[in-house]
């Protein structure tokens, strides 16, 4: 693959004089961020890729180059430059605000997990995002393979990893043709009518070199559909299926027929998808449903590493976090790492004192407000004017991006045209709109057809500045915004009745696409989360009353019984009105972003207890009771999952030696990968583990070195290990 500077230079050359005097002229243009005339006078074509490179970096020098391509009328070349880019984007995996090095992914990112969908007891098994369709076919499967994981965790950057390794040749080889089709674009065409080729096309302009009958019958193809919540296509899997390449139909159709093997049956197919969005597969049509678990232990320390260029901070900073227990565990979260960085580079460079938060929204807040450069700060009496204007603007943009993203969330769209921000008095036209701190939460692309399209750097932001406007609104008596929740709002509205309104709206979304949303909705409502954004807010309220009944309302709704002095778990998943599992761990999420830990002692108190004989939790409520022990901060006197899950979900319970003096893993067919786990746990300054159990597991050799490299660590309180010891 060409890299960018030759592509660049490619591209400069078949310009004729005139034309690339036109084209340096444009370069001049403030809009571009404009290299001056004295630079660019006798710059030759070397000369000026150089400059625009390290004007721009890399991939916006040629973002650059095929807009000023086109504003020439260049279109030919600005397309083929556009595709020759998009072919080395897959070579080149982007390290982009919420995008990750690929060498930071390996092989425990995606785990095979237990197959809810065919009722089997597998044990969760960590696979290689690579090794995803060898799985299948060793399976003897001809169905499709899905991957579900939460928002952040990274799921699209498994993806590019999958393409990274076929393009470099190291796995697949036997797969001629991938094609990564992003719903976010699909969503583009969804009421067009095209064949298969038509529809490649829109993605894949070099196919028409192809010849099409070799492309459906000769070669192996892989088609990843990138992103199911985020789709908008009305999907009805009883409707009639596609099994021709020539006949067109409608885009929601195509797909269908492709996912039940109707269309192309040799060909493979992945989809991905948030969990609650997952669903909408039916599970006959799944072969190999898989799950992304994000950064081991060792990964989150190998990101701040790299992520962070001062050695001295990355280690002060990964201090710092091993020091809060929940903040550690957050950070399984590729895109809460990110966050977390931003916010403690900051902090951390200022000897702030202050206590950093350790709930989701309140680490997205202090990302905000150091975007918006809210700290105090001293300055002379003109500079304080000045700042004083940046922060009143910086301010306006804010509230009208959390309108556009509370607006275009309702609708499910992540990504937006001009119509849309001129809803919002947002002015595309303003060259300064999208410069400085507005470019780190929000950005302009080039969509399907090249026109420009904009979006929010990840959806986790725009589903917390949708959360923000909502508040703000509610705040304000701005009811006539508050319509979506309401029939008929008014102003005597309680944020009470929001919230629980709010839940109502979440918990019939299909396809979870409030649910995050929610979450950041209940955080910014607690007391310290309005004192945090008191320089983007009028006033303050105070909402104890209203957040204490807002924790009982969702109590209810998992059909919790407050007296019972014993928590049947079970039961909130099993009789809660038919909602979902994903949308009750939502629920418990909520809890915790309201810092509601009541549940803490009643479930301890399950856990240890024998009075529920034959219990079996499920593989969702193990995941979310796992986060719940490990966010209290508390610790447990022995944990023992035999007696109350199956051993397909052992695996998801060890992180519970991180909250607990005695674990009994005995029998858990735990392998050598589980090591690292335990022995990053008793690396731990906050470590409270003094007895281990591990008898009759399978942890090799390596497994017990993991183990070793714990017990020497000065923080190790260990003083009962038990393991079997294989004499050869």
């Amino acid at each position: 693959m060409a890299s960018v500077k030759e592509m660049l230079m490619g591209s400069m050359k078949e310009l004729v004089e005139a034309e690339l005097k036109e084209f340096k002229w444009h370069l001049m243009n403030p809009s571009y961020k404009h290299i001056p005339r004295s630079e660019l006078e006798k710059a030759d074509i070397f000369d000026t890729v150089d400059k625009m490179i390290a004007r721009f970096g890399a991939e916006e020098a040629v973002k650059v180059t095929v807009d000023i391509l086109r504003k020439m009328n260049q279109n030919e070349l600005a397309k083929q430059l556009e595709n020759k880019n998009k072919q080395g984007c897959l070579h080149r995996t982007v390290h982009h605000r919420g995008r990750y090095k690929k060498d930071v992914y390996q092989e425990r990112e995606i785990l095979k997990i237990d197959d809810a969908f065919r009722k089997k007891q597998t044990q969760d098994k960590p696979i290689d995002c690579s090794k995803l369709f060898t799985l299948l076919r060793e399976n003897n499967e001809e169905k499709i393979v899905l991957t579900k994981g939460i928002a952040g965790i990274g799921k699209t950057v498994s993806v590019h990893k999958f393409i990274l390794d076929w393009a470099e040749g190291e796995a697949n080889q036997d797969i001629h043709c991938v094609f990564l089709l992003p719903f976010r674009e699909i969503n583009e065409i969804k009421d067009r009518e095209v064949n298969l080729h038509e529809f490649l096309l829109e993605f894949y302009d070099e196919l028409k070199h192809l010849e099409k009958s070799k492309l459906y019958t000769k070669y192996k193809l892989a088609f990843i559909f990138d992103g199911l919540d985020e789709s908008r296509l009305p999907l009805n899997f009883e409707s009639e299926a596609l099994k021709m390449v020539e006949r067109r139909s409608s885009v929601d159709v195509l797909f269908t027929s492709l996912v039940k093997g109707k269309l192309l049956p040799s060909a493979l197919v992945w989809v991905t998808s948030r969990p609650a969005a997952a669903n909408q597969i039916p599970p006959e049509y799944v072969g190999l449903f898989t799950e992304v678990r994000g950064f081991t232990d060792q990964r989150k320390e190998e990101y701040f590493r790299k992520r962070i260029k001062d050695k001295t901070q990355a280690s002060k900073i990964i201090s710092h976090i091993k020091t809060s227990r929940s903040l550690y565990i957050m950070c399984h979260i590729p895109v809460f790492c990110w966050i977390t960085a931003t916010v403690l580079q900051n902090l951390l460079n200022k000897n702030s004192e202050e206590n950093i938060s350790t709930t989701l929204t309140e680490m997205y807040i202090h990302f905000l407000l150091i975007q918006m450069n809210m700290k105090s700060q001293k300055y002379d009496e003109k500079a304080e004017r000045q700042r004083t204007k940046l922060l009143r603007l910086n301010k306006e943009m804010i509230l009208k991006l959390a309108k556009l993203a509370f607006e275009q969330l309702k609708q499910e769209n992540i990504v937006f045209c001009e119509d849309d921000l001129e809803e919002c008095d947002i002015d595309v036209s303003k060259d300064t709109e999208f410069t400085g701190m507005i470019a780190e939460i929000f950005k302009m692309e080039y969509g399907l057809y090249k026109t420009k399209v904009y979006c929010f750097v990840h959806l986790s932001v725009q589903e917390f500045l949708a959360a923000v406007h909502v508040f703000v609104c509610y705040l304000n008596k701005n009811m006539q915004e508050l319509q979506f929740f309401f029939d008929k709002p008014d102003e005597n509205i309680t944020l009470q009745k929001l919230l629980q309104k709010a839940v109502d709206k979440a918990m019939k979304s299909q396809r979870g696409h409030l649910d995050l949303f929610l979450c950041f909705l209940m955080g910014i409502s607690l007391k310290s989360s309005q004192n945090l954004l008191q320089g983007l807010i009028t006033h303050t309220e105070d909402t104890t009353e209203s957040i204490t009944k807002t924790t009982e309302y969702i109590k209810q709704l998992q059909n919790r019984n407050i007296s019972d002095d014993i928590l049947a778990l079970q039961l909130y998943f099993n009789q809660s009105r038919n909602i979902s599992d994903e949308a009750l761990v939502n629920l418990f999420y909520c809890l915790l972003e309201l810092k509601d830990h009541s549940l803490y002692e009643e479930i301890q108190s399950y856990l240890s207890s024998d009075e529920h004989p034959g219990r079996n939790l499920s593989s969702s409520m193990c995941t979310v009771l796992i986060y719940i022990l490990l966010m209290s901060e508390k610790v447990l006197d022995e944990f023992n999952p035999k007696r109350f899950t199956s051993s397909s979900n052992y695996k998801r319970l060890i992180p519970a030696v991180r909250c607990c003096r005695k674990a009994l893993f005995d029998r858990c067919g735990f392998d050598e990968t589980c090591c690292e786990t335990v022995s990053s746990a008793l690396q731990q300054s906050n470590s409270h583990l003094t007895e281990l159990d591990l008898t009759s597991n399978h942890l090799k050799d390596s497994g017990v070195k993991r183990i070793y490299e714990g017990l020497k660590s000065s923080h190790c309180r260990l003083n009962i290990l038990r393991f079997d010891i294989h004499f050869h």
